[in-house]
C-alpha cells in the first residue's frame, strides 16, 4: 500500500530507490495509550477491513466507525451487538452515515451505513452524542440537514437524551 501512494505523481523517487530501513507491522489489533489516552481498536466490516477506534481520557470516551456496514458482514467485519457494546456510553459516537434507506438498496456490501442504522446504533448504546459522518459527496448541505433532523425527530419519539450532529469538515467538539 505504501509503495503505490508513493509512486508518480505523489512522489518523485521509485519506491524501490528509497534507500531506508523500512519495517512493517500490522495494524493496531490491541489497546494502547498516548500518554493519558487509552485507543482501543475494532474491526470494521467493509470489503477493504478497516479500524474504528475509541479513545478514552479523563473518564470520556470518543469513539469513530467510519467505512462501517452495520447491517451486511464483510470478512472481518463483526456482528452489530459487538458495535453496540463498542460504543456503550460513550460521550461521542462518530458513525459512518452514507446513506438513505433507498440508496441502500442497490449500494448493500460497498462498506457504508444507512444513517438511520447508524442512529439505531447510537441510540442502543446510549451515547450522549451521535455524529453522522461519511456524507454522500452527491450529497446537498440541505439534503444532510434533513437527515438531522429527522435523527432528532426519531430521537424525540424515543424520549432519548441524546444530541444529534452533522460532522463537518475542520468540526471542534468539545467533550
Amino acid at each position: 500500500m505504501i509503495s503505490k501512494v508513493m509512486a508518480a505523481p505523489n512522489f518523485p523517487v521509485d519506491f524501490e530507490n528509497v534507500q531506508a530501513n523500512i519495517s512493517y507491522h500490522q495494524s493496531c489489533e490491541n489497546s494502547f495509550a498516548i500518554k493519558s489516552m487509552n485507543v482501543t481498536p475494532i474491526a470494521t466490516s467493509h470489503p477493504n477491513p478497516g479500524i474504528g477506534y475509541k479513545f478514552m481520557e479523563d473518564g470520556r470516551a470518543f469513539v469513530f466507525l467510519t467505512d462501517n456496514e452495520l447491517t451486511f458482514i464483510h470478512p472481518r467485519g463483526l456482528d452489530y451487538k459487538d458495535y453496540v457494546d463498542f460504543s456503550s456510553g460513550a460521550d461521542l459516537l462518530v458513525h459512518d452515515s452514507e446513506y438513505t434507506e433507498e440508496e441502500y438498496k442497490t449500494r448493500k456490501s460497498w462498506g457504508h451505513s444507512v444513517y438511520k442504522d447508524a442512529l439505531r446504533l447510537a441510540l442502543d448504546a446510549k451515547v450522549q452524542k451521535f455524529g453522522l459522518f461519511h456524507h454522500n459527496q452527491e450529497r446537498t448541505d440541505a439534503s444532510i440537514e434533513e437527515m438531522i433532523q429527522d435523527c432528532r425527530q426519531i430521537i424525540g419519539d424515543q424520549k432519548a437524551n441524546m444530541e444529534c450532529l452533522g460532522i463537518y469538515e475542520g468540526m471542534e467538539i468539545q467533550l
